[in-house]
């Protein structure tokens, strides 16, 4: 995608009961040699999608919950399933905090109240609550995300290339140079 000319977009998706629960826990704990690495590949996976040089949509049709909020913070734009599911950031009662990377994705995309209650106090909202703080720009019934999604990408697409890159590499510099630390990815 970041190669491709011509118009583009991106919107991602999934299906059922949640969009995404975030990482995946229990292989991280069976796999703890391996916990900075599979850090700096999230990282990676954040900051990647954050400088597409493409519009970019979260279709949230179900729960969205920590690794899997702050990928849907790395696209421009998020449409959530307004009667059902959640959006959250659950690392203050999981016991797990944010990485720098994800610390400033989370503070570059989201208000400073809305960082501030979302990471501290892990609250969950729900459609109509996370459009109200600003977290999504849409709150929709479930049978109109996608097609919303793609509605709101669908007219930025011609925005695609070089000059959409350069914007978002300035605008979010602190940002992507927290998520591409692989010396002291952990702080």
């Amino acid at each position: 995608m970041e190669k491709a000319h011509g118009p583009r977009a991106l919107v991602t998706a999934a299906t059922g009961k949640f969009y995404s629960n975030g990482l995946d826990l229990d292989w991280l704990f069976a796999h703890a040699d391996q916990h900075l690495d599979y850090v700096v590949s999230v990282h990676a996976l954040f900051a990647r999608l954050l400088a597409l040089p493409v519009v970019t949509v979260a279709a949230l049709q179900g729960h969205t919950f920590a690794a899997g909020a702050m990928f849907s913070l790395a696209h421009d734009f998020r449409v959530m399933r307004a009667e059902r599911g959640f959006w959250c950031l659950p690392e203050a009662d999981i016991d797990i905090p944010f990485t720098p990377g994800m610390s400033a994705l989370i503070q570059s995309r989201l208000t400073p109240r809305t960082a501030h209650e979302a990471m501290v106090t892990a609250r969950r909202y729900g459609g109509h609550d996370a459009l109200a703080a600003g977290i999504v720009d849409h709150a929709v019934d479930e049978d109109a995300v996608r097609t919303t999604a793609v509605a709101l990408a669908q007219p930025l697409a011609a925005k695609a290339g070089d000059t959409l890159a350069t914007i978002r590499a300035r605008m979010y510099a602190p940002a992507l140079a927290a998520l591409r630390d692989t010396v002291n990815p952990l702080g």
